[in-house]
C-alpha cells in the first residue's frame, strides 16, 4: 500500500475478504493515472513486496495496463486506469468485503 502511495497511486482501498471468499484474504485496489503511473506503481508493489520475501504467483495486465492483477495467495493487489477503475468496479462488486481502515503513516 505505501509502495503504491509512494508512486501517486489514488483512491487506495484495502478490502477484507475473510469470510465472504475462499480464494483470498484481501484485495488492495488502487488507481494510477495513466499506463505508464500503473506499471510504474505495479512495479514498485513488486519490488518492495520482494524485499520482504514475498514473490507474485501471477501478475496479469501489466502490458496493457488497464487492469495490472497481482495474485499474492493470501491478498490480491489491483491496480486500475481510471476508466477502468470505474468500469469493473470492484468495490461494488465485493460490497460485503469489510474496508479496512488505513492508519496514517
Amino acid at each position: 500500500m505505501r509502495a503504491a502511495e509512494s508512486k501517486k497511486a489514488t483512491d487506495i482501498r484495502v478490502l477484507d475478504l475473510t469470510g465472504v471468499t475462499s480464494f483470498a484474504d484481501y484485495f488492495v485496489i488502487c488507481t494510477g493515472a495513466n499506463g505508464r503511473n500503473v506499471q510504474a506503481i505495479a512495479d514498485e508493489v513488486q519490488l518492495r513486496l520482494k524485499h520482504l520475501g514475498e514473490l507474485p504467483i501471477s501478475l496479469e495486465g501489466y502490458n496493457q495496463a488497464e487492469w495490472v492483477l497481482a495474485d499474492y495467495g493470501d491478498f490480491l493487489v489491483h491496480i486500475f486506469s481510471p476508466k477502468s477503475r470505474t468500469y469493473y468496479d470492484l468495490e461494488r462488486l465485493w460490497r460485503n468485503a469489510k474496508l479496512v481502515e488505513i492508519p496514517p503513516e
